[in-house]
């Protein structure tokens, strides 16, 4: 059962990406552990974040970005900038957890938006073009007295606590419109939904456990991955309820836990799973490539 896999790598969901180089070899990498896939802005890097700071994929080589090298969670891009939860590198002395912090500069410097020593978000996104944050609050904190999905459109000055009214199970993903942040879609292990009122009401969009949800930066087009006896990945015009099935790669007993579109070639997309392996497709999914094979890329 995947639902048993998932107990097994039940961490995946709270860990990222160590990036070690192999003797003689600086391209390799060891993936132990995967929390997040984004491209940057100009669609030239993909990054995976790291216990060890920020990943990078470029040019067919892996290699660490500069910055600190915090462990990342929740980590998300936008337009004009990261965010991120997660905790302190060693000896850096800042509080931990980090709450919500923002990167204007790639991942090199970071500015922190509160709930720090509070939160550490690991279900979190951002709207593409309208930097509203949404995270999923699983205990009661100063600012959020109450579990449950959060959303700030402000980086964090305000946090409002959407009413959730017919969302069923404890959210595993959420993705949010690239330009209206409205509309957001949330994967749980009951299935799909999606609000047009910044999560007050949901209604359901599919069944069974779904894993992975992102949306197309066209905003038309919801990308999840599930696991029905084997995983699937699905890409669903959402006002229109037409979706079809995305042919993936062979998978043993694992699923897709990260989706991500490259913004400077849209008919490139990035997927990751839960046993750490990474995935490239320039044909909109219809083909892919492996960059990383259960934590082995180089």
């Amino acid at each position: 059962m995947f639902n048993s896999m998932v107990t097994i790598f039940g961490k995946l969901l709270a860990a990222a990406l160590l990036l070690v180089p192999a003797a003689g070899a600086t391209a390799a990498a060891t993936l132990t552990h995967v929390h997040g896939l984004a491209y940057s802005a100009d669609g030239k890097h993909l990054y995976v974040p790291s216990h060890h700071g920020l990943a990078v994929y470029e040019g067919g080589k892996w290699h660490k970005a500069p910055g600190p090298e915090h462990d990342y969670m929740g980590f998300t891009a936008t337009r004009e900038r990261f965010y991120s939860s997660g905790h302190p590198a060693p000896g850096s002395r800042l509080v931990d957890p980090f709450g919500l912090m923002r990167s204007d500069d790639g991942g090199k410097t970071w500015t922190r938006l509160g709930l720090e020593g509070e939160s550490d978000f690991h279900v979190l996104t951002a709207g593409y073009g309208s930097n509203v944050v949404y995270v999923y609050n699983h205990d009661p904190k100063s600012r959020m007295p109450k579990t449950g999905i959060y959303f700030t459109l402000n980086d964090g000055s305000a946090w409002t606590r959407a009413r959730a009214e017919g969302l069923q199970g404890e959210p595993t993903g959420i993705a949010v419109h690239p330009e209206d942040p409205a509309i957001v879609a949330v994967g749980t292990k009951k299935g799909l939904y999606l609000s047009a009122d910044s999560g007050d009401s949901f209604r359901a969009l599919a069944s069974g456990p779904v894993y992975s949800v992102f949306f197309d930066l066209d905003g038309r087009h919801l990308w999840y991955g599930g696991y029905a006896k084997a995983p699937t990945l699905t890409r669903l015009e959402w006002r229109a309820g037409d979706g079809h099935s995305v042919p993936l790669p062979p998978l043993d007993r694992d699923a897709v836990a990260y989706i991500a579109q490259n913004p400077g070639n849209r008919d490139e997309y990035a997927i990751a799973t839960f046993k750490r392996s990474v995935f490239l497709s320039l044909d909109g999914g219809k083909s892919w490539m492996e960059i990383a094979h259960e934590g082995k890329g180089g």
